[in-house]
């Protein structure tokens, strides 16, 4: 390529990783690019990111909190039944010297969700407020938010499997809540805003006025 010659714009497929040279004003109108190895399309951007994204935040947010505050399990013995909160069930296995698995609980069903709400929401206002704000730095961000993303159903697994597994025939049983679901929608949704949100959009450089 000669010097000072732009290089041509590229785009690389999610699929397959394949990159290719972007046809963008070349194509029809209406005609949308695609991978010519495995067929997927070819965008610059992921469509409706950050509303898709924004949309899931909220919904994530507004289901914490009957998250937090519905009872997550019950136990039923011939004598009583008990249910059990999210943090009243951490405080029980602090109490009763089950620190780790206290400490593993709490990592993952309240850290691990307010770390993943707090950032792709920073995320997703530094694009549109502060595009060129620490690039690299937000990129991690969100890097960071992807792996710790595969632990959120960490407590989920925890209370099915002590569901399954605390029952004395028709003495003792225990079982799931409400407030189990609850949280289940939070991961969902805290996943699917994590696959909304394009990182591409990262390091796109601002357009319009707020560019000068």
């Amino acid at each position: 390529m000669p010097a000072g010659e732009a290089a041509p714009p590229l785009l690389g497929c999610t699929s397959c990783g394949l990159v290719s040279l972007d046809l963008g004003a070349s194509l029809p109108h209406g005609m949308v690019q695609r991978c010519t190895r495995c067929g997927r399309s070819l965008r610059r951007e992921k469509p409706m990111s950050l509303q898709r994204t924004w949309a899931c935040l909220i919904a994530a947010t507004l289901l914490y909190i009957p998250a937090n505050v519905l009872p997550i399990m019950s136990t039923t013995s011939a004598l009583q039944r008990n249910e059990h909160t999210l943090l009243g069930g951490i405080r029980e296995l602090w109490i009763d010297g089950s620190w780790m698995l206290a400490i593993i609980v709490f990592v993952a069903s309240i850290a691990v969700p307010v770390l993943k709400i707090a950032v792709l929401s920073l995320l997703a206002w530094s694009v549109r407020r502060a595009p060129r704000w620490r690039r690299l730095e937000r990129a991690r961000l969100y890097r960071l938010i992807e792996t710790v993303g595969h632990w959120s159903m960490l407590d989920v697994y925890v209370v099915v499997l002590l569901a399954a597994t605390v029952r004395f025939g028709s003495l003792a049983s225990a079982g799931p809540e409400p407030g189990l679901l609850a949280f289940g929608a939070v991961v969902i949704f805290t996943v699917l805003a994590t696959l909304s949100f394009d990182p591409r959009l990262i390091w796109q450089e601002p357009h319009g006025p707020a560019a000068a």
